[in-house]
């Protein structure tokens, strides 16, 4: 069963459409007629930072409440893991018994340890697929309001210090990116001591 680690909160981006009728080339104005176009627009000042949400997730320096949900979530899949591991050992068993009677024994004897391995691997894909999707769903479960509670907290944070785009990098390819820019780590700080590090968690349904 994989247990896949918590990626990104969120990433910023945005596309621009040009549909073919806006893009038509507007027709000029009549000789003589007064000009509309406006002479000057504002620019708007921006202030870009960066962020690695995956930074979030170090068990050391990220984000403890997020830390302390996944061992949470970990442990109440413990005993489903340690199951699974003993499926793989008993098919790495019956795989070896297998190889090692195969020249001695007679083929009624190693087609019952061949049947038993094919079982015992078609339950350990069952169990395991079966555990992956639990383990996704609660997951979502447990983390959902925390990644909410991220995301608004970011925009705290944007606002507080005069930013107007964060980019996350785990999420989106960067060319450049001076380490100045970089917020991750202050961030962190931030959250960590505005949040607690506990947090009820609902029980599974």
């Amino acid at each position: 069963m994989r247990m896949d680690r918590l990626i990104a909160c969120f990433a910023l981006l945005a596309a621009i459409a040009i549909s073919p009728a806006s893009a038509q080339k507007k027709p000029a104005a009549p000789a003589g007629a007064p000009s509309t176009a406006p002479r000057s627009a504002a620019v708007p000042e921006s202030r870009i930072a960066l962020i690695y949400s995956e930074a979030f997730q170090d068990p050391k320096t990220g984000i403890v409440r997020f830390v302390n949900l996944m061992g949470t979530l970990n442990g109440e899949f413990q005993q489903r893991q340690n199951e699974l591991n003993q499926l793989q050992q008993r098919i790495t068993q019956l795989t070896k018994e297998i190889m090692d009677i195969r020249a001695v024994a007679d083929q009624k004897t190693i087609q019952q340890k061949s049947d038993q391995l094919e079982q015992s691997k078609k339950e350990y894909q069952r169990r395991g697929e079966d555990a992956e999707t639990a383990f996704n769903k609660r997951r979502q479960e447990i983390l959902a309001p925390l990644q909410e509670s991220i995301a608004k907290a970011l925009e705290i944070f944007a606002q507080a210090h005069g930013i107007t785009v964060i980019i996350d990098g785990s999420q989106v390819p960067l060319v450049y990116a001076a380490d100045s820019i970089d917020v991750t780590r202050a961030f962190i700080i931030d959250f960590n001591s505005r949040n607690p590090g506990t947090a009820s968690v609902a029980p599974p349904r």
